[in-house]
C-alpha cells in the first residue's frame, strides 16, 4: 500500500501547477453538479494543501446555496471532528499543516449528509488510499457495518493520475461512496 501512496502522491506532485488549477475546477464543477451535492444540506469538505484537488469552489459553490459547511478538525490519539467554516471564519494550521477553524459549530459525522475526502490514490472499486494517518477511517467506522449507505456519503475528489489499478483494503478501510476525478 505504501509504493501506490508514493507514486500517487509523487504523480499528483509532479503535475504543472496551471494545469492541475484547471483539473480542480473541472473536478469541483463535477461535484456542485452531482445529485449528492442538491441533496446535501451539511457537508464536510477538506481545506486543500498544495498539491491536491482545490475544493475552495465546492466550499464557496455551497455557501452560495445556503448549505452547511463543515471542515476536519484533528484532535489527539487520531480523532477526527468537523467545525462549521463561515466566510469570516479565523483558520491556524495544525500538526500537518492543514488549515482548520478555531470556532465554529460542531457537527457529529453522522449528521452529515456527505464529507468529501481528500484522496491520494483511488481505484475503480471506490477503494482509498489516504495520507496514512487513519482519521477518516476511525471517524466513519461505522458505515463499515452497514449495507446500505446512510449518512454521511463518503465522496473522494482526485486527479485522474492518482487512480491505481487495485487496491487491497485492510479490513478497517472505509469505502468511498463515489470518487469525482477528471476522467470520470
Amino acid at each position: 500500500m505504501n509504493k501506490l501512496r508514493v507514486s500517487a502522491l509523487r504523480a499528483r506532485r509532479e503535475m504543472d501547477v496551471d494545469k492541475r488549477a484547471e483539473l480542480s475546477e473541472l473536478i469541483c464543477d463535477r461535484v456542485v453538479r452531482s445529485r449528492i451535492f442538491f441533496a446535501s444540506k451539511a457537508i464536510a469538505c477538506y481545506l486543500p494543501t498544495a498539491d491536491e484537488v482545490d475544493t475552495r469552489s465546492i466550499i464557496e459553490t455551497g455557501w452560495r446555496a445556503n448549505k452547511r459547511i463543515f471542515v476536519p478538525v484533528l484532535r489527539k490519539h487520531g480523532k477526527m471532528l468537523f467545525r462549521e467554516l463561515g466566510h469570516r471564519t479565523s483558520l491556524i494550521r495544525n500538526q500537518f499543516g492543514v488549515w482548520e477553524p478555531t470556532e465554529g459549530a460542531l457537527i457529529q459525522p453522522r449528521q452529515l449528509d456527505v464529507a468529501i475526502t481528500p484522496t491520494v490514490a483511488f481505484d475503480e472499486n471506490n477503494n482509498r488510499i489516504g495520507m496514512g494517518g487513519g482519521y477518516f477511517d476511525r471517524c466513519f467506522a461505522y458505515l463499515r457495518l452497514r449495507r446500505l449507505w446512510f449518512r454521511p456519503k463518503l465522496v473522494g475528489v482526485a486527479f485522474d493520475c492518482q487512480k491505481v489499478e487495485k487496491i487491497s483494503p485492510n479490513p478497517w478501510d472505509i469505502p468511498l461512496y463515489r470518487v469525482f476525478s477528471d476522467a470520470q
